[in-house]
């Protein structure tokens, strides 16, 4: 099935065994004092087993002050470079090679991550998204920080890593120096091109002077900064061309920064696959070094096809490391099915940018490798009984399974995936039914017996008296009480997506969280009708993640859906909805009223059940709040671990 991506490549003078590289993330999984962890070495393991031929670490600090991140590991002193010799070893046992990336995150960052100093940066002018104002670096603390960058790619040689990749891209600090939209000096680091280079340049000829010409270089830039003022591909061509001639061994296209749009620097579900591969392939046009690819490639054979057609020599398989971080194994072994995929839903960046440890919505394990490992079976088999087959459900049944315990899973409709199945629907979320998909196939692999049809009473759990109990039955659509909420025109969102009723006309969707937004945008773009958004708070999408919020909102905006935040609902009718706007009441017209007003915990199974007592365990959606898929994936792993 393939022809390029087990195939090894060269950097520098290094072997690669084949061309997928777990590319650089944050996870916050080390301490704050820069040293590495148990943790961060067996989440990094985890991928080396799964097959990956290179693994480039999440961004190592160059010196104490040079975090975006609280919890990054660094390289600014000596007594770092032992606890990564454990980890270089532990990669090299499998046949994987490592590279160390070295970075300053430049304005952003700031102070209550970096040891409480003003962020520092090419010019002051404060990240949209990080807000602290930086403070301008001086020539002399320039030299002092390329002489840092040196003396950390040093001790990375020290600490056995095969190669390091200094951080140029995404709006970090040689970044800001490389952009004429942060750039606004005017000394010998600034204005023309060459000055806006040199930074980078000095970097690099430090480094050679601390790891010797024969350890490879690699170097992660932004091809297009997508913003206004921003550097294109018409420089990155040219800084390209300067980064070979400088003895540079790979590079990595990366794109953005923190304050482009659509944060093209890691793809979103609204994101075409291979969104912005072209760039790497303008990038390939003009060097003979290997060039690195990021960005949406979640199928082998598409990553393959790329390879062959010569856009670039190897892929970068970022966030779909952190989703499966078998993902090289199963591929080699054509099991297709058997990949988790990523859904491009930010959850693994929200977390960290509110300095919390990288989780994943999919992959309850990550970061968790340390912690469930398989190895031991318990102490006594037991009869597991599993009721719901949503993602919670799921995930414990696999993971009880797993244990070796022997497992029963009952769901009330005819198939598996409860309401990702309707969430599925809306635009841009075709990935959740890919994930559901996958975990469908993942049920076959195990020792599950499903029932299908079946709606599970406290009588039924008495006559099987299992030892265990993992209830998942999820929650109900929010149904409060206004008036004339039974009306026959009032229909709920989850109905709607999945088909079951057909709404056209004047339709006003009651609810402007994310069930509210998405199901708007699903109507729209299927030309429903006038549509309308009628929400209580001040503020629609409250509490979504903001990339995907302003993805979404140019749906609506583009199919002229009508807003209306901080409008109360007052009253359903047979043809309109009644709303207080500013205080006076006026009325909708309505021919449909789509119900998307959250959802409450299924609570009365758990009120049947408690005499289990201790051999009861409720996750996810019917637990004390409806919650998300993270939290729900992370509750089924936990209980079926420990059933």
């Amino acid at each position: 099935m393939y022809s390029k991506l087990f195939t090894p490549v060269k950097v520098g003078n290094i072997e690669i065994k084949n061309r997928t590289v777990s590319t650089a993330m944050v996870m916050n999984f080390n301490t704050y004092d820069g040293k590495i962890t148990e943790q961060f070495i067996k989440y990094l393991e985890e991928k080396a087993k799964g097959g990956y031929g290179l693994i480039i670490t999440e961004d190592y600090a160059v010196n104490e002050h040079a975090k975006g991140f609280s919890r990054i590991a660094g390289l600014y002193n000596d007594g770092q470079i032992e606890g990564n010799k454990k980890l270089t070893e532990t990669i090299h046992k499998y046949g994987t090679k490592i590279f160390c990336q070295i970075y300053h995150p430049g304005r952003q960052s700031n102070h209550t991550v970096n040891g409480g100093v003003q962020p520092e940066a090419v010019s002051p002018i404060a990240c949209p998204m990080c807000r602290e104002m930086p403070r301008e670096l001086t020539v002399d603390e320039i030299h002092k920080i390329v002489k840092d960058f040196g003396a950390a790619a040093g001790r990375a040689k020290k600490a056995g890593f095969d190669g390091v990749e200094i951080h140029s891209g995404n709006g970090y600090l040689i970044a800001g120096f490389l952009s004429p939209y942060q750039n606004r000096r005017t000394d010998e680091y600034g204005g023309c091109f060459m000055n806006r280079v040199r930074l980078l340049t000095e970097v690099i000829k430090e480094v050679k002077k601390n790891v010797g010409d024969d350890f490879p270089i690699s170097v992660r830039f932004s091809t297009d900064e997508d913003i206004v003022g921003g550097r294109t591909l018409a420089e990155s061509r040219m800084i390209a061309v300067l980064l070979e001639k400088l003895g540079v061994s790979m590079l990595n296209c990366s794109n953005g920064t923190y304050c482009t749009h659509n944060l093209a620097q890691s793809g979103t579900q609204y994101q075409p696959f291979g969104v912005t591969m072209d760039k790497a392939y303008e990038i390939k046009k003009v060097v003979n070094i290997p060039v690195l690819s990021v960005n949406r490639i979640k199928d082998p054979l598409m990553a393959d096809q790329y390879l062959e057609l010569g856009w670039f020599d190897l892929v970068g398989l970022s966030r779909a490391s952190l989703a499966d971080p078998h993902f090289p194994e199963k591929a080699q072994k054509e099991d297709f099915q058997g990949i988790r995929p990523c859904l491009g839903c930010k959850t693994c960046e929200n977390e960290i940018f509110i300095d919390q440890q990288c989780h994943c919505a999919v992959n309850p394990y990550l970061g968790q490798e340390w912690k469930y490992t398989f190895e031991e079976k318990p102490e006594k088999i037991k009869n597991v009984m599993v009721i719901g087959g949503g993602p919670a459900g799921l995930t414990a049944a696999i993971a009880a399974s797993r244990r070796g315990h022997k497992v029963d899973l009952y769901e009330k409709e005819d198939k598996l995936g409860g309401t990702f199945i309707a969430a599925s629907f809306p635009p841009g979320k075709n990935d959740l039914a890919h994930y559901v998909a996958w975990m469908n196939y993942e049920v076959k692999q195990y020792d599950i017996t499903v029932h299908y049809n079946t709606e599970v009473t406290a009588d039924m759990v008495k006559e099987q008296n299992p030892d265990k109990v993992i209830l998942a039955v999820g929650g109900h659509p929010s149904v409060p009480p206004i008036p004339g909420i039974d009306g026959k025109n009032v229909v709920k969102a989850e109905d709607v997506l999945l088909g079951k009723v057909q709404v056209e006309g004047n339709l006003v969707v009651a609810g402007g969280g994310e069930v509210g937004i998405e199901t708007a945008a699903y109507l729209a773009m299927g030309e429903r009708g006038d549509i309308t958004i009628v929400e209580m708070l001040p503020v629609i999408g409250n509490g979504m993640n903001g990339i995907l919020k302003s993805n979404a909102m140019r749906i609506l905006r583009e199919r002229q859906v009508k807003l209306m935040p901080g409008t109360p609902i007052k009253e359903f009718t047979d043809h309109s909805v009644v709303v207080s706007e500013n205080g006076t009441e006026t009325e909708l017209a309505a021919d449909y009223i789509v119900l998307a007003m959250g959802y409450k915990p299924n609570i009365e199974l758990k009120e049947s059940l408690s005499w289990l007592g201790d051999r009861l365990a409720v996750i996810g959606d019917c637990g004390e709040r409806c919650s998300n898929i993270m939290n729900a994936n992370l509750e089924g792993l936990e209980a079926g671990y420990n059933a």
